[in-house]
Parts: structure tokens; sequence; C-alpha cells
């Protein structure tokens, strides 16, 4: 299985090939090639900075030679007319990796922000804020990086590591009880140290969770009132996590009721990317 290192590299190829091709002709065609210069990002919307990290691999992997002076870090509240970094080398190179780059900052900074929001709104409760497998197609790693960096938390990262039981496992294998132990089973014959969650959908499939065991239970679905009732029946005894249809206007009044986690792919799935710039110092 690739690293996150890997994953990240791989997204990373696969951007310069779909946008730069065999060539910037436009810029190779009018800018010489021992052209110097410096182009710095500009924050142009109020947010949350995140993908500064990965910038620097963006203009590592595309030109080692281009020299980034960073001013302000991943994590940080930004504000219009920010200067975030400041890049130097050839001018072939600055514009070659600039969509590259922005495409990615404007994503990351969008879900940092997004995120920072929903967290904010539990502040004062334990329970946190956690993506979701709702992400675009390759850039997961760096979505629910900035997920981090907004201050939310990861839920697994993919379907390998850890096992995430819902109502169709469930259904398929049987019940709730075969579905838990194959898996127990599993993880065993196979060497695996995962985590379980299991998803229910009333209070007799709670009763049942907790009678076989399990990590964490996913409350899928569940109304305030319901979900209040279930932390009273589960009683501090596995991890609680709310899912399903939990809005930024609601989530407050979930956090309330006492869960550990609540789940929203709104974080990832439909997020706009913070505005910014890339232009040439002068």
């Amino acid at each position: 299985m690739k690293t996150k290192d890997e994953l990240i590299d791989d997204l990373l190829t696969l951007a310069f090939a779909e946008d730069v091709g065999d060539g910037d002709h436009t810029t190779l065609s009018t800018i010489p090639a021992d052209e110097k210069g410096t182009q710095r990002l500009i924050v142009k919307e109020e947010g949350i900075l995140a993908g500064v990290e990965i910038a620097h691999k963006v203009f590592e992997k595309f030109d080692p030679e281009l020299k980034m002076t960073v001013y302000i870090n991943d994590g940080a509240h930004v504000k219009p007319g920010d200067i975030a970094f400041e890049v130097e080398g050839t001018v072939r190179s600055l514009l070659q990796t600039e969509r590259v780059m922005l495409n990615i900052m404007q994503r990351m900074s969008g879900i940092a922000t997004q995120t920072a929001k929903y967290q904010q709104r539990l502040e004062g409760l334990k329970t946190k804020v956690l993506d979701t497998r709702k992400t675009t197609p390759g850039m997961r790693m760096l979505e629910k990086e900035a997920v981090r960096i907004g201050g939310g938390c990861n839920h697994r990262i993919g379907l390998f590591d850890m096992i995430l039981i819902k109502d169709n496992h469930v259904d398929f294998a049987g019940g709730i009880r075969q579905a838990v132990e194959a898996a127990r089973n599993y993880c065993k014959e196979k060497g695996k140290d995962l985590k379980i969650e299991l998803e229910v959908r009333n209070n007799d499939e709670i009763r049942q969770a907790l009678e076989v065991g399990v990590d964490r239970i996913m409350l899928d679905n569940f109304s305030p009132e319901r979900t209040r009732e279930a932390v009273k029946l589960i009683n501090g005894q596995v991890e609680i996590e709310s899912s399903g249809g939990i809005t930024l206007d609601t989530l407050r009044e979930y956090g309330e009721c006492g869960v550990d986690f609540i789940s929203v792919g709104a974080l990832t799935h439909s997020v706009k990317g913070l505005d910014m710039s890339f232009k040439a110092v002068r």
C-alpha cells in the first residue's frame, strides 16, 4: 500500500500532466529561459490558510531551484491583502506551477475555513467534527489534511484503516452479532488491529451493539431527541458518533446531546475555495 507522501506525489504528477502536458507553450514562447523573477501568494478572502506545505512540494517537484519564503503558515487566520509566501526562480517555472499550486491551496483553504466554522459551533463541548470519504477522487489526503488544519478530526482515511459496519453490511451478514463477530475474526486471521464501528438505526440495535462489543457506535439519522436517549442508553461505554444530514445550524444541538463526534460530509463534498492569487513582484 502506498504511503501518504507517495499518494501526494502521484497526485502532483497527474496534476502537471493534465495542466502542463508537453509544455506551457504560451510561457515557453514569450519568456526567455534565463529570465528570473518573484511571485507572491496574495490572500483575497478571510479564512483559514491551508496548503502551504503542499505548495512547497509543488514547486520542489517541478523545479528544485525555486526558492520559497513563507510568511504565514498553515492553520493561520488570514484576511484580504495578506501575503502568505513568495517564490523566487525562473519565470518559466513560476508560471507553469501557478495553477496547480493555486488549485490545491484554494481548495484546501476553503475546506479548512469550512471546518473551522463547524468546530467553532461546538466550542465548550467535548464533541469533535469529523470528515467523511466524500472527497474529490485523488485528493483525499490533501482534503483530510485541510480538515485537520481547520481544527477538525479525520475519520478513517479509506476502506482499509478502520472497520465500519453499516446497515447494508448488517443486513447481508444476517445481523449485528454475525457481522461484528465476523469482522473480529477477520482481523484476528489477518493480523490487523482495526477499530470496529457499527452504524445503528434504533435503540434495539444499540443494545445488541453493546452486548457484542464495538469501539464506536454511529447514530445514523437520529433526531436530537433520539440522540439524547441513545447517549443515556450507551452511558459512556463506547464512543458515540452522530451522522446523517447534520448541518451548521443543527450541529450544536447534537453536540449538546453528549456525543463524542459528529461526521459532516459538507466539510469536503461541496466546499467553496478560498480566493487568492499568485502575482508577480515588480
